[in-house]
């Protein structure tokens, strides 16, 4: 169906079935590319246009010069998009959990051995401020 490896399309496939997207449900429309691609850009549809009709998301694709591979990396914006609509609040949950766990963490001896040594210079930097202040 698209010019990639078997593996990658079949990959493609299941992520698609795994969020209930069907290929009856995308409305797919080839349109004219502009910019970078000389002669076959300006005379052939590469670009591809493609729609979820039951969530309404659309997405465009004209990443490359030839429309078959477009038609893939469309269905792969399309599936990370609706992803992200589905996770997304998920995620955004799970993100707040994992910052407030790196919060309380513990530094480790390392960074703790690095802060000191920043403290330590920081303070002989005053030190010898207060110090040229006092003999003048």
């Amino acid at each position: 169906m698209f010019p990639v490896s078997p593996e990658k399309e079949k990959l493609l496939a299941a992520k698609l079935d795994s969020l209930g997207i069907h290929e009856k449900d995308l409305q797919e429309l080839f349109v004219r590319s502009q910019g970078k691609g000389g002669q076959n850009v300006n005379k052939v549809s590469t670009c591809v246009y493609l729609k979820h009709l039951p969530t309404g998301i659309e997405v465009k694709c004209q990443k490359s010069r030839s429309q078959g591979l477009n038609r893939y990396y469309a269905r792969v914006l399309l599936f990370e998009k609706i992803e992200r609509l589905i996770k997304g609040r998920e995620s955004e949950e799970k993100q707040r959990i994992e910052k407030i766990k790196r919060q309380k963490r513990k530094r480790s001896k390392r960074a703790k051995e690095k802060i000191l040594a920043e403290k330590h210079l920081q303070s002989k930097k005053k030190a010898e401020r207060s110090y040229s202040i006092n003999n003048e």
